[in-house]
């Protein structure tokens, strides 16, 4: 097989994804669990190469267009957030220091905001994909994750943001909480319930959490029943706190399944319009574009 002409990488907190492309043409992936969590900043190249290092031909240096954790302070070189509102993509991208001299590697900076306080890094990748393949798109993105981000866009940029620790919440209780052992599978109707309840009364949460465990000793409630609905009361409650966001929107949700088949359920029961988009194809489309930023020198010659 040919070698790829550029490397694009979704370098995350927990795992490192990387794409070889010829154009917007993906030729090898690969994957590991050598995330940013996991590394020291010496190690960052080592893990690239662990994944990549066929791919690369001795003829010619390699671009590589990098978003997510490898540009926090922790990562690769830190790439510094850009101040909303602007585009999703704009300025200067980072470039990482190399030993091998066949990667050029360069970092896609986040975005920050002010009041209130929130930062985005990753997901502004994400958000210029989406807005590549949809020119002119004005309205709500909601990227559902460890932490979900709650965009408006508008002309182009990224005019406010909101980040919920939901996922990471989600993680924590099922895991580690006295939750955990009331908690397992998948029940629709408990996941409908428990967005209702968490939407109604978001004030009463964390008794309505505890209650999962009561039922399910009391009243021998189905294990499935109980994630599902520790997964509503956690979105519900988001949902409620995020209206200003998506009541009267149009809302694009860009994410995994079944994560976002969940918020687009959630949000079906409140009559919002909602359209699905892959988060890696996204992430993707974010890349190529963000090519354009690269220096004269390293940008692919069009015939």
């Amino acid at each position: 097989m040919s070698a790829p002409d550029w490397i694009a990488v979704d370098w995350g907190t927990s795992h490192l994804r990387v794409w070889g492309l010829q154009g917007d043409r993906v030729l090898r992936q690969a994957a590991s669990d050598q995330g940013m969590g996991q590394l020291a900043r010496e190690g960052f190249e080592p893990a690239l190469l662990a994944l990549v290092a066929d791919w690369l031909s001795d003829a010619q240096v390699t671009p590589v267009l990098v978003c997510g954790m490898a540009g926090s302070r922790q990562g690769w070189v830190e790439a510094p957030y850009r101040a909303i509102p602007c585009p999703p993509l704009g300025g200067a991208l980072v470039q990482a220091p190399c030993r091998d001299l066949r990667l050029s590697v360069h970092v896609v900076p986040g975005l920050k905001q002010h009041r209130p306080a929130d930062v985005i890094r990753g997901e502004e990748t994400q958000i210029a994909g989406f807005l590549a393949q949809n020119p002119g798109w004005d309205g709500v993105l909601c990227l559902p994750g460890t932490h979900s981000k709650w965009v408006h866009v508008s002309a182009g940029e990224v005019v406010s943001f909101q980040t919920f620790l939901t996922g990471e919440m989600f993680a924590l209780l099922s895991e580690r909480s006295v939750l955990r052992h009331s908690v397992s599978g998948w029940d629709d109707t408990g996941f409908t319930e428990g967005v209702a309840q968490g939407m109604e009364r978001p004030e009463r949460l964390l008794a309505r959490l505890f209650s999962i465990r009561a039922e399910g000793l009391l009243q021998a409630r189905d294990p499935a029943s109980g994630r599902a609905r520790l997964s509503g009361l956690l979105i519900g409650a988001e949902l409620a706190a995020a209206k200003p966001y998506w009541l009267g929107q149009r809302v694009a949700m860009i994410g995994a399944a079944p994560l976002a088949q969940h918020y687009a359920q959630a949000l079906g029961t409140l009559s919002v319009p909602v359209t699905c988009h892959d988060a890696t194809e996204m992430t993707l489309a974010g890349l190529a574009a963000a090519r354009a930023l690269l220096p004269q020198t390293e940008r692919p010659c069009v015939n």
